[in-house]
């Protein structure tokens, strides 16, 4: 699946997307698997709150599930201005 990065989540792991192979059941269980890579995602997904996530395109929860999502968006909550 496609997983892509926004914001300051882009900015600290590094990349603005990647295509991720995984058996994650879960929102919450890709994280943990992302988090367990490297250091840079550690960080990124350490505080769960601060984010939002979009399963193809659409607002989700961390503990919607992951089967037949092509595309899984990470961001910050957005802000009016």
């Amino acid at each position: 699946m496609d997983v892509l990065y926004f914001a300051w989540v882009r900015e600290r792991i590094g990349l603005p997307k990647e295509k991720v192979e995984t058996d994650a059941a879960t929102v919450s269980d890709l994280v943990a698997e992302l988090s367990a890579r490297e250091d840079r995602y550690a960080a990124a997904f350490a505080d769960l709150s601060a984010l939002r996530v979009a399963l193809d395109q659409e607002l989700s929860d961390f503990d919607a599930p992951l089967s037949g999502v092509r595309e899984v968006a990470f961001f910050p909550p957005m802000t009016g201005g």
